[in-house]
């Protein structure tokens, strides 16, 4: 398996037990389809949150919240427009992005932002 992917699913995974012991319901994970991938889809409240977890170690120069870029957002939105169309839900979506520092798998620094960008 890829250093990347390892690093990617450390930072996934805690970014799940995060959710869940701040009572969201984890209802996906890793879903894709061929506009794109969400990493977590997780309900609180009255929202479906489309989560784009990002993971860097602790040299890296930019934040990694960085990384989701006008086109990753636009491929997010797409991909979460096509998991509302297969599983209809009244809930309100909302675009959030976790940003996860890592030094090999210990986690150094956890960021969550509600509401990251939308339509």
């Amino acid at each position: 398996m890829n250093l990347k992917r390892v690093k990617g699913d450390i930072g996934e995974s805690y970014t799940a037990k995060w959710l869940r012991r701040h009572r969201y319901k984890v209802t996906d994970t890793n879903y894709s389809c061929r506009f794109g991938e969400v990493d977590i889809i997780a309900t609180k409240g009255g929202f479906i949150c489309f989560i784009e977890v990002k993971t860097r170690s602790s040299a890296a120069i930019d934040r990694p919240a960085s990384a989701v870029g006008v086109a990753k957002q636009r491929r997010l939105i797409t991909t979460a427009q096509h998991y509302l169309a297969s599983y209809p839900c009244e809930l309100q979506p909302r675009f959030d992005v976790a940003e996860v520092i890592a030094d090999g798998d210990k986690i150094k620094d956890f960021n969550y932002i509600e509401n990251a960008f939308g339509e």
